[in-house]
């Protein structure tokens, strides 16, 4: 093929392809956490510090530990938190630390029966490096308003690190909150503030913080804030579902599951469920034009005087008509010399006088730029 055809299929090429939009990013799997130490992820977050890396825990009395899990399923790392008691972990946290360094919230708050009184948060600074690790923790001793409920559902919102706690119950539950920062020195008492919907398994915040959302394990409702509903999110049918995070980017949920080879699926999220931080903003309108008006012109005053009409002005004299020029033969020139005549001659042949030279500098440019196509070609 001529480099000069290359090139131009090539431009061709790339303008079609910026013009098609890249396919919109789909529902599906992320990964399968294959360890065999995992055998009931009841938590999930993702992690702020390593991408394409989730915290998960086992449910109730395994080790106080929390894995690192890779997009292919395998266990980056694993912190065991010293000093700590797994009595029912249900659920953990992106927050923050009191310097403001990302940490983990974990969450042992389940009490199937409604007598614990020793429900805590823990909080741990999440690792820079993953690598298998031991850190001791802080423990916040929590209580509700209304005395022990069961709980699997808990949040901290990104730029406040306030707490909420939603409570699992079949006719529906409450959402708590904490008044203030959490202590470490006293029992935090949790204020009911809304109610929570049926069978919460767990709930996380958006990055933004704009959004949080509530699962359950047949359905999901996204909220703005206590109380106030957005919509339903569509949860994927699992064994046992038991956790859901944000994605970083806040454009999609995901979800995960008890039991061995649990899968972690990802649900996009659309219109008002998407957090602010994700949703384009819309287009301002186009301002509205001013209302048209017929303005009639004034009628002239009474005492203006006719218009006098223009002075009539006498036509041009008629040139003479040149002489005719002979067409289809030969015309004698001084000397007894002939030419030959065209047999058609143009109406007017004022293109050939000096004046047009643009005219012939035009036709020059194009011969000139002829007469290099054809080199151009000749030497390939």
């Amino acid at each position: 093929m001529r480099r000069g055809t290359t090139a131009v299929v090539s431009a061709v090429g790339l303008a079609l392809a910026a013009a098609v939009p890249a396919a919109a990013e789909s529902d599906g799997k992320v990964a399968t956490i294959s360890d065999a130490r995992i055998t009931e992820s009841s938590g999930l977050a993702a992690s702020s510090r390593h991408p394409g890396v989730f915290w998960t825990h086992n449910d109730s009395g395994g080790k106080p530990q929390l894995f690192a899990v890779g997009t292919d399923g395998t266990v980056k790392a694993t912190v065991t938190l010293a000093d700590a008691n797994a009595v029912d972990w249900e659920a953990i946290a992106l927050g923050k630390d009191e310097n403001g360094e990302p940490a983990l919230y974990v969450a042992d708050i389940g009490d199937n029966r409604g007598r614990r009184t020793d429900v805590a948060i823990y909080r741990v600074r999440e690792p820079d490096v993953l690598r298998d690790t031991q850190l001791t923790p802080g423990r916040y001793r929590i209580a509700y308003e209304d005395g022990p409920r069961d709980a699997e559902a808990l949040m901290v919102h990104p730029s406040t690190n306030r707490i909420l706690v939603a409570t699992k119950a079949l006719t529906g539950g409450g959402i708590y909150t904490a008044s203030g920062p959490l202590r470490a020195d006293a029992v935090n008492t949790l204020t009911r503030t809304a109610k929570a919907p049926a069978m919460v398994t767990d709930g996380a915040y958006s990055p933004d913080g704009s959004r949080f959302i509530l699962r359950g394990y047949l359905s999901s409702d996204m909220y703005s804030a206590p109380g106030k509903w957005i919509g339903s999110v569509d949860s994927p049918v699992q064994k046992q579902g038991e956790s859901v995070t944000f994605r970083p980017d806040g454009a999609a949920v995901l979800f995960g599951s008890e039991g061995a080879d649990s899968v972690i699926w990802r649900v996009m999220l659309h219109g008002e469920n998407r957090p602010d931080s994700v949703r384009a903003p819309a287009a301002p309108a186009a301002p509205a034009a001013p209302p048209r008006t017929e303005t009639a012109a004034p009628p002239p005053p009474a005492s203006a005087s006719p218009p006098v009409p223009p002075p009539t002005v006498a036509p041009p004299p008629t040139p003479p008509t040149p002489a005719a020029v002979p067409t289809g033969g030969t015309s004698s020139l001084p000397g007894g010399a002939t030419v030959r005549v065209a047999d058609e001659q143009p109406d007017d042949a004022s293109w050939l006088s000096p004046g047009n030279a643009w005219l012939w500098a035009a036709v020059a440019a194009v011969g000139l730029l002829g007469a290099g196509a054809v080199r151009a070609v000749r030497s390939r």
